[in-house]
């Protein structure tokens, strides 16, 4: 069986070396660090706190290579143990509801045909004969937008492995059909949670999302260097 995270470690570490690495997008803030790797006796302590076993490939990860570190845009969450309880750390790493990571993530996505709807209510100010009218119509309907677009059921299952800047993050979904694939969460512009997707239009599973990061950063220094 290939493992598909040999050498990486020492990868990451040969970047960070690299006179033009701090250049890589996001390496001030990983500064090319990767936590020691997990036990198999911590992340059995892990999955059993969250009960659900992760998917194949995160988990190999954090026993292979790290809890969490340098990575794609500003690093990947590491999950720590702080008093006897397992959590991500990360900018927005909270949004997840660990209780709920046994759940299957939705299906068709997050609640898409609900979004639409809503989205088709929203008010137009030419509508109104009076400003404040307005104000008010558009006040309602973005309390309600918002709560929908950010309601916790929307991403049971599911972990931020990632921020890319501007509240803008990356999700790994545990649970569900969808099970291994990372999402792009730009809800902060009002654009719904989409699964990032590979040249061939294929979803984008952790291994890929983290090694063609990898791989492009080595490109981008070599580059450099060049």
């Amino acid at each position: 069986m290939i493992d598909q995270w040999a050498g990486v470690r020492e990868r990451v570490a040969a970047l960070g070396a690299q006179p033009a690495s701090g250049e890589v997008f996001g390496a001030h803030g990983h500064q090319w660090t990767l936590e020691e790797p997990l036990t198999d006796e911590e992340l059995a302590g892990l999955e059993g706190q969250i009960g659900v076993r992760l998917p194949e490939d995160y988990r190999t990860f954090l026993l292979r290579v790290a809890a969490g570190g340098a990575g794609p845009a500003y690093g990947l969450f590491p999950v720590r143990r702080v008093e006897s309880r397992w959590r991500w750390e990360g900018d927005g790493a909270s949004l997840a509801d660990l209780s709920t990571l046994a759940e299957p993530f939705p299906e068709q996505g997050p609640d898409a045909a609900s979004l639409e709807e809503l989205l088709a209510q929203r008010p137009e100010e030419e509508d109104f004969d009076e400003i404040e009218d307005f104000d008010d119509a558009f006040e309602a309907w973005d309390e309600q937008w918002g709560a929908l677009l950010f309601a916790p059921e929307r991403t049971a299952g599911a972990i931020v492995i990632s921020h890319l800047g501007c509240t803008m993050r990356e999700w790994l979904v545990i649970s569900g059909i969808h099970r291994g694939t990372v999402w792009s969460d730009a809800r902060v512009d009002d654009v719904d949670l989409v699964p990032c997707l590979d040249a061939d239009g294929k979803p984008v599973t952790f291994t890929r999302w983290y090694t063609a990061w990898l791989e492009q950063a080595e490109r981008s220094t070599q580059s450099r260097i060049g």
